[in-house]
């Protein structure tokens, strides 16, 4: 057996009980493309590093790799060593159960599957090291899932139905999941993605917590200011090679402010009486409210939408943004006596929805993996999600302008399965936009990117191709409101506050 590589600077004590990981000369490829490149690197126990790069650069498939969940190619002088209690493994097979993996794609699982099970028994599978209730649950495990439920703020939805949870919560119940699993390495993919800032400080401090055990983890996120502190070194990934560091927080005074950034400070005027009256309404909600799972998710509100105009939807996780947002779609029905006309009427929903475009984490996790990007964006067209028949001329001729938009031509022959978190949504934003719609409603659209492909998102939200299209956008990060922003809905425990040219009590 070769020599294993010595820990020179952790005690004895940690390199005998500790997770240690080495890969020299790693390739990987996915669908014919090389992700990985002859990739050197060493995890120590005790370390903790950031992982950073670009959208599809191939952060995901590393965190996988390291997990055991994919191989790489057997290449001459290539290796992937795991140290475990003093041994040294050729493969995870031995180890992989002592690593705790938590991201999009995990947490997309429990709804392809319908894996509805309530958040109390999520997190004890974390105890079983399995992904369903694999035996009853002790009286133990449950009052110790409950203790990790308060750690990160979520003791509350302990009996709710993980997936009538907000995106925000399921992450965070699944935090608590991969606590529970006692895991000797941590693996975390953007999972800040969907958390509003009191969440993200939860688990932050959930995660600065883990110093004292010196359990090492890996979080791969494009926003370093809201990585909780202890960092220890950072990573970069570009063109499959990894440029390693030792990592330098994010003073406090040049992070992003939570507040309103610059650009949406000053708010276009209010729109006088007359001209408001004079705008085609497109939505007209009167005492609105929404039951779903035998409880009250939003509280009666009314308010008019006109066209032309610019919705930002905040509020803590778990306050109803997507409910609003899939209402006004028609996926919810409004209780009565409440009502919601779309079109100022009441238009046959088949019709509306045609002029309609969305972006979401749910739609996005629903879309079938083996279609091509091409086929999901000339869905958008048919309004499917798959295809019956074969793309026409016209059609794949209006997909691919749609993803030039996007920045995403590229990626039009690739399976949707195969993208990176950040690809997959500019895919998506191509099938929100291939119909021109009137209306477009995005829930969390800009989570998951990274800093340039956000920006030429956000400057095509403003820009002059969709100057006359209504916006509704939830979001937890102030910097991705648009400019155009004309009115503010917030909502807290169902219940909306208004601000904009059209105030309401």
């Amino acid at each position: 057996m070769p020599r294993p590589p010595t820990t020179s600077t952790r005690s004895r004590r940690a390199a005998r009980i500790g997770l240690s990981i080495d890969l020299k000369r790693v390739c990987l490829e996915r669908g014919g493309r090389r992700i990985l490149d002859r990739l050197d690197w060493q995890l120590r126990p005790g370390q903790r590093w950031v992982l950073q790069g670009e959208n599809g650069a191939g952060k995901t498939q590393l965190l996988k790799l390291l997990a055991g969940d994919v191989w790489p190619q057997p290449r001459p002088g290539s290796s992937r060593r795991y140290r475990w209690q003093g041994e040294w493994f050729d493969e995870p097979l031995l180890v992989r159960e002592h690593i705790a993996y938590l991201g999009p794609e995990r947490q997309d699982r429990y709804s392809h599957y319908e894996w509805n099970f309530r958040a109390l028994s999520v997190v004890c599978t974390g105890f079983q090291r399995s992904d369903i209730p694999m035996a009853p649950f002790t009286v133990a495990q449950r009052t110790a899932a409950l203790r990790l439920l308060r750690r990160v703020g979520c003791e509350p939805l302990a009996h709710r139905r993980f997936l009538s949870l907000s995106q925000g919560e399921q992450r965070l119940v699944l935090l608590a999941r991969a606590l529970a699993w006692r895991p000797a390495l941590m693996l975390l993919d953007e999972p800040f993605n969907g958390l509003d800032e009191p969440h993200r400080e939860r688990m932050r401090g959930a995660l600065a917590g883990l110093r004292r055990a010196r359990l090492p983890w890996i979080i791969a996120t494009h926003r370093p200011d809201e990585l909780p502190a202890g960092a220890t070194h950072g990573a970069t990934l570009a063109g499959g090679s990894l440029r390693t560091r030792r990592w330098r927080a994010v003073p406090p005074r040049q992070r992003k402010p939570e507040g309103r950034s610059p650009h949406t400070a000053k708010q276009p005027a209010a729109k006088p009486p007359a001209a408001a009256a004079a705008a085609r309404t497109l939505f007209q909600a009167q005492r609105l409210s929404v039951w779903l799972g035998g409880r009250r998710v939003l509280q009666p509100m009314s308010f008019d939408v006109h066209a032309g105009e610019c919705w930002v939807v905040h509020g803590p996780n778990g306050s109803g943004k997507s409910t609003l947002l899939g209402a006004l779609f028609g996926e919810h029905a409004v209780a009565t006596p409440g009502r919601l006309l779309r079109a100022g009427r009441h238009e046959v929903l088949a019709d509306f929805q045609r002029r309609v475009g969305r972006v979401s984490p749910q739609l996005q996790a629903e879309l079938p993996r083996a279609a091509s990007a091409l086929d999901i964006v000339v869905g958008g067209l048919r309004q499917s999600f798959g295809l019956v028949a074969p793309p026409g001329a016209r059609e794949r001729v209006a997909a691919r302008a749609a993803l030039r938009r996007c920045e995403a031509q590229d990626l039009a022959a690739r399976p949707f399965g195969s993208l990176s978190y950040g690809q997959a949504r500019r895919v998506l934003f191509a099938r929100a936009l291939v119909r021109q719609p009137a209306i477009l409603l995005l829930d969390e659209a800009l989570t998951g990117l990274d800093g340039r492909t956000r920006a030429a998102l956000a400057a095509l939200l403003d820009g002059p191709a969709l100057a006359h299209t209504t916006l509704i956008m939830a979001s937890h990060h102030r910097d991705e409101w648009p400019q155009r922003t004309s009115h503010e809905l917030e909502l807290r425990a169902g219940k909306a506050r208004f601000a904009g040219a059209l105030r309401r009590p």
